[in-house]
């Protein structure tokens, strides 16, 4: 199985209760990035939800993906992504991380709109205000749908307190990979080669 995304990650904070909601994941540990990472998590609000272990999906194995509700309150339903490649990102509006990573998501997001390519890129938001989220989304310019159901997607695919984290889903439903950090421009945009190279979902 191919690894898209070249295996590279930057920076990463893990979501977890007490303190800021926010504590150092494997990237920043390591000291990757080009922030100091006490300076860039200054501004992090507490609370953040935690999600509880489940089992997952592994990488070759179908996704059972729940219905969620959409921010903008349209609900999206597990047929919706039959024979289209999944890109689902967790991330927060308090993670800088996040934010570097989205604007490279929302890029593939248009690309693959543009090309008319079956790709639907759903953004997984961890904060509890869903005003919040909303006037960040519009700040940012996000076109990419989003939603707040956090555990049953993180139970369907990684139930993981770590942000950003992104899964990969095929056009034929199985879990590509999960990666976790934030990821370079090119290694997203490359997610686009899943919709010439996956096959499609299973009649």
């Amino acid at each position: 199985m191919r690894m898209y995304g070249s295996g590279r990650s930057r920076n990463a904070v893990e979501t977890r209760v007490g303190g800021t909601g926010l504590v150092p994941g494997p990237g920043a540990a390591a000291g990757i990035g080009r922030r100091p990472l006490l300076a860039a998590l200054a501004g992090a609000v507490a609370g953040l939800p935690l999600v509880a272990r489940a089992a997952a999906a592994r990488p070759g194995e179908p996704v059972a993906w729940p219905t969620v509700r959409l921010l903008d309150g349209r609900t999206l339903e597990a047929a919706q992504w039959q024979g289209q490649v999944g890109v689902v990102v967790f991330w927060s509006t308090t993670c800088p991380f996040c934010r570097r990573h989205n604007q490279h998501v929302e890029k593939l997001h248009r690309a693959a709109q543009a090309a008319g390519a079956p790709l639907r890129v759903l953004g997984v938001a961890r904060d509890r205000d869903a005003a919040v989220v909303q006037r960040y989304a519009q700040a940012q310019g996000y076109g990419f749908a989003i939603t707040q159901d956090v555990a049953p997607l993180a139970a369907a695919l990684a139930p993981r307190n770590l942000i950003p984290l992104t899964a990969v889903v095929g056009r034929d439903g199985r879990l590509v990979q999960v990666l976790p950090g934030e990821m370079f421009e090119e290694d997203v945009m490359e997610l686009l080669d899943l919709v010439r190279t996956a096959p499609k979902a299973r009649s």
